[in-house]
């Protein structure tokens, strides 16, 4: 029986180093399913186990292993913050991040914890999402390495204690390297990781997540020492003179342009020595007239030398980004079966709802993509839209690629009557209609796919969740605002809240519902100084800005809490130097209204269902297997509706049991599929939402599951729980 055992556990990992999972560091156990080493459960990004105890036959067996609890997010009458962390798990220790952005390590089979780490021990606080922690080792020496703030950490893997010898005491400055050849100070500006680096022989590569805004640092690529925290190389995402690139953007743009910054994530093919990463869109959103021109390497999957940082290739999915198309997840490191040859492959699922399946080597589609002409009539004045766009003809698109009449939700008939007078008075019919006055009913905002990540299984199949929700899109002119407004605190907040807050919370104050909370009463949920304190740290799903000035601060909140102060005449020529696009920040002359979903008056997304869907693809042939809604909403299922899929954040894991796990829903539960039917097999309500991606892993012979479950998104009730699940005993085929 051992014997038959240590010959599947080597053909698996033949299986696996086909996939493209080989890497430097030889993450123990990871090929046999023991460990989930890095996130996303392989250096490929595959998401997958070759775990098979818990399968298709007893997965509904499964039952509550342990929870942890982090201790946070337990007063519900506070607003919570999210966990998005899928943990990592190594020889049995788990590793993770609490909603407040500690580091812990518990025992993987218990719960038992066996250390905690606060980042924020000595310093302000600045909360944000995390999505996990990287692992390295050599010999007896182990780190787990994170971000919190704008901090890279390097922390003791048995202890939790900051490594001496990186950085300053433990602690590398995120800011290293993004300030190069820029003539303004950067410190103070936002610059924080979200979603973990790639680990490569002693080398941790990061993205970073920036401001969105004017005020945004360049999104360049970073390698760090992880013995030492030195950073040893640098990708400039926005090029410099001489580099390559360079031409696309306006002269000298690098000096005060920002974004095209990689947030969600890499993946990396160590026998290649190359990283693969997609960059988000360059900033402003939604308005690119200070960069004219295709703007890379904004909006591109890359392939990088991990040892050097040069570039080995590119494709870019969005020219001259105009809807905030951002790549919103690690690339999926396959090989699929393609004209008769095996094909070592990199799979992107993109917020537009697309699948760009490219050649691991040249980059080159092994789909055929199209460059079509795309509407340019109807831009904002400035605005020079790129005159075409890439159209992958294989897979189809995942997700609707624009808002038709016959999407109207008409489940009640108000629905129906209001979604459509909005449609009747907007422009429709292409999904790269510039933005405009007029405004534009428009997917793709949130996803298509987001930061949950694809999950791919050694047979080429693709799996994917999405979403369905509408947004109206409408520019608004701010060119003169700084200038003509009386010079009382007030009104030079409201032209700030303009550049820094609306694109989320509206121009009118009125949010998007749950997602972002209106802000046009704020006084009567909390007072001025609350008020600053969510500004400087963060909440829910805002980042800290306390990288704005403090009179900039103290502008928008007399705008928020409707004061008048005079502001002072020194601070004044300082807010109205900001109109003058020279200058640094740069400030746009329009912004968007604010991230505004749109929904019916009863509050459902404004189309018909899905509303959010999981997709299974066969890449080796482009065709799909099956797609199926993804949640429900408990009143509607009442009332006799078929499961209509919700709005969904977190992404899927696959095992080679047969099944696919996923929390991500508004309705809170967890649940397991059918990898190969799309059917749903079983489910458990988690205590809040399990807004993040699961893991799967074993310990002395048990399989477990395990999510984080911190709620908070969508308005649900927080959580600060970690739940693993294993098979009960008298599940068949179990322990």
């Amino acid at each position: 029986m051992q014997l038959i055992k240590g010959i599947s556990k080597l053909l698996t990992a033949a299986v696996l180093l086909a996939m493209g999972c080989a890497d430097s560091n030889e993450q123990r156990n990871e090929k046999t399913g023991e460990n989930w080493p890095v996130y996303g459960g392989n250096n490929a990004g595959n998401r997958y186990s070759p775990l098979t105890q818990i399968n298709k036959n007893n997965v509904g067996y499964l039952e509550v292993a342990w929870t942890y609890d982090t201790g946070e997010n337990n007063n519900s009458s506070e607003r919570g913050y999210e966990i998005q962390c899928q943990p990592i798990i190594v020889d049995g220790i788990l590793y993770g991040t609490t909603p407040q952005l500690k580091a812990f390590a518990i025992k993987a089979d218990t719960g038992e914890e066996l250390w905690k780490f606060d980042p924020f021990e000595d310093l302000d606080p600045q909360y944000h999402q995390n999505r996990g922690v990287s692992y390295w080792r050599d010999g007896d020496d182990e780190r787990i390495l994170y971000t919190a703030g704008s901090s890279l950490f390097a922390l003791d893997a048995k202890t939790g204690t900051p490594v001496e010898g990186f950085g300053t005491g433990g602690r590398v400055s995120l800011y290293v390297g993004l300030d190069t050849n820029l003539d303004h100070d950067i410190s103070g500006l936002m610059a924080i990781a979200t979603t973990p680096g790639a680990v490569y022989k002693d080398l941790l590569i990061m993205g970073s997540r920036v401001s969105e805004f004017g005020d945004a640092l360049p999104g360049h690529v970073r390698a760090f020492d992880i013995r030492t925290g030195e950073m040893r190389w640098v990708f400039h995402t926005i090029p410099q003179p001489g580099e390559y690139g360079y031409e696309t953007w306006p002269e000298n743009a690098y000096k005060y342009m920002g974004g095209a910054n990689n947030w969600s994530g890499m993946v990396l093919d160590a026998q290649r020595g190359t990283v693969f990463l997609g960059t988000g869109s360059p900033a402003t959103d939604f308005y690119g007239g200070g960069r004219h021109g295709e703007n890379l390497f904004g909006n591109c999957i890359l392939a990088l030398d991990a040892e050097t940082g040069k570039r080995k290739w590119h494709f870019q999915t969005i020219h001259h980004d105009l809807w905030d198309r951002d790549i919103p997840n690690p690339p999926n490191l396959i090989t699929v079966n393609h004209d008769g040859k095996r094909i070592a492959a990199v799979a992107q699922a993109t917020k537009d709802g697309l699948i760009y399946v490219l050649d691991r080597d040249t980059g080159e589609p092994l789909f055929p993509v199209e460059e079509r002409p795309v509407p340019l009539d109807g831009a904002v004045p400035g605005e020079a839209p790129w005159p075409t766009q890439p159209y992958p003809l294989k897979p189809e698109p995942f997700a609707r690629q624009y808002f038709k009449e016959e999407d109207i939700n008409d489940l009640t008939p108000g629905a129906y009557d209001a979604v459509r007078k909005r449609f009747l008075e907007t422009r429709s019919g292409n999904k790269y209609i510039p933005p405009s006055i007029e405004g534009t009913l428009v997917f793709h905002i949130g996803g298509g796919a987001e930061w949950g990540g694809t999950a791919a299984d050694p047979e080429g199949v693709f799996y994917v969740n999405s979403n369905e929700m509408p947004w109206d899109l409408r520019m608004m002119d701010l060119s003169t605002s700084l200038r003509e407004r009386e010079k009382s605190l007030a009104a030079r907040g409201e032209a700030l809240y303009m550049t820094n807050c609306a694109s989320c919370h509206g121009a009118d104050l009125k949010g998007s519902g749950t997602r972002y909370p209106a802000l046009a009463d704020i006084g009567k949920r909390m007072d001025r100084e609350a008020a600053l304190q969510v500004i400087e740290a963060g909440s829910g799903m805002m980042p800290s800005f306390k990288h704005l000035p403090e009179f900039r601060k103290n502008a928008i909140l007399s705008y928020l809490f409707h004061t008048d102060e005079k502001v002072d005449l020194h601070n004044a020529n300082e807010l109205s130097a900001a109109a003058d696009s020279s200058n640094f920040p740069y400030v746009a002359p329009w912004v968007n209204n604010g991230q505004v979903q749109f929904r019916t008056p009863d509050g459902y997304p404004g189309v018909k269902p899905p509303w959010g869907t999981l997709n299974a693809v066969d890449l080796n042939t482009g065709e799909y297997l099956w797609k199926v809604p993804l949640g429900e909403f408990p009143e509607l299922k009442e009332q006799g509706i078929p499961p209509t899929g919700t709005e969904n954040h977190g992404g899927p894991i696959v095992t080679a049991g047969g099944l696919l796990f996923i929390g991500a829903t508004q309705d809170e539960l967890f649940r397991a599929f059918d990898k190969s039917t799309g059917e749903v097999l079983w489910e458990y309500r988690l205590p809040a939402g399990g807004f993040a991606t699961p893991a799967t892993y074993e310990v002395n012979g048990t399989q477990y599951v395990v999510i984080a479950a911190g709620g908070t998104k969508y308005g649900l009730k927080p959580g600060g729980t970690y739940v693993a699940f294993a098979l009960s005993d008298n599940a068949p085929g179990g322990k």
